[in-house]
């Protein structure tokens, strides 16, 4: 789970008047309804595929310390806040779902908190919830999968629910509302997958553990282009990236997520692979470059895929 910084001002203007949560759900809430749901899309070519980020909520949530620097020294936390511009007593995030239109197929990665949100940022981009032929997860936490399901009903009727298979043991022995809420009742019909699993020609899954047992990230290739979709490997675009070997909150495996995130992270400075985080700022695209020993920083996406 994670957060960038944000005012609270600005969290309020976020997409045109979306949602701000005083708490960033974790993995145990049903997404509540929006009086008047609002969207925000952006779309960029990948070869010959489409893909686009819709602005499915935000947030804004106190005390980051103890969600991305667990023990760390509060002097440290506040200095780099400082150098980065960002207040050291809160933050603010977005849940950004990903679209990827292949010449076969439409599939959509994680699904939000807001199914409202969702429809009305899909608008914004032509696309209908019936249109996905697929939803795939990269984990279960709530904040990425309470969009699956709206009043009993799948979000998405026509498409194939696709879960990484060590994802779905772990949750269906440790089910909370929201695994048994959105996931339980469709998972009978869904493809489970595993590390190097093809989803549909063009996008890989890469496990990417620590997050969660079975957390993935997906490495789309299109005409020698390539873009890999991140889910919550890293989930501060400064705290996370900056220092990635500080404990997050909500990683089930702290150690793990730790080494994971350092992993992903190299990856993409060293292969300078774009890609897109389900936390970062919307429209949650960019680049990974380096930052010194063991440190990484964020370069956000201008106009490089015009």
């Amino acid at each position: 789970m994670t957060k960038f910084d944000l005012s609270r001002r600005a969290a309020m203007l976020m997409g045109a008047a979306l949602p701000v949560l005083t708490a960033l759900p974790v993995a145990a809430q049903s997404a509540p309804e929006q009086d008047k749901p609002m969207g925000r899309a952006n779309t960029i070519k990948l070869g010959a595929f489409e893909i686009t980020t819709i602005l499915g909520g935000a947030n804004v949530s106190e005390n980051p310390i103890a969600t991305f620097a667990l023990g760390e020294d509060p002097a440290q936390f506040e200095a780099l806040a400082a150098e980065n511009f960002i207040p050291a007593d809160r933050t603010g995030g977005s849940f950004t779902p990903t679209l990827v239109r292949t010449p076969d197929a439409l599939v959509l990665f994680d699904t939000g908190m807001f199914p409202a949100n969702n429809a009305a940022s899909m608008a914004l981009a032509g696309i209908a919830p019936e249109d996905v032929t697929h939803v795939v997860l990269t984990h279960m936490h709530g904040d990425h999968v309470s969009g699956l399901t709206q009043g009993g009903a799948p979000s998405f009727p026509n498409a194939q629910l696709i879960v990484p298979k060590a994802e779905n043991d772990y949750w269906a022995a440790n089910a909370n509302d929201a695994y048994t809420t959105h996931v339980a009742p469709l998972i009978g019909n869904a493809r489970q997958i595993a590390d190097g699993d093809e989803i549909v020609p063009g996008i890989t899954a890469e496990a990417a553990h620590g997050h969660t047992p079975g957390h993935t990230t997906y490495l789309v290739e299109s005409d020698g282009q390539r873009l890999l979709i991140t889910g919550d490997s890293f989930n501060h675009y400064v705290f996370s990236v900056q220092r990635p070997a500080w404990h997050v909150r909500f990683d089930i495996d702290k150690d793990a997520g730790a080494a994971t995130r350092q992993k992903v992270l190299a990856r993409l400075a060293e292969e300078k692979i774009p890609f897109i985080g389900y936390h970062m700022p919307f429209p949650a695209l960019g680049f990974i470059a380096p930052n010194g020993e063991a440190s990484f920083r964020f370069v956000p996406a201008t106009y490089q895929f015009a």
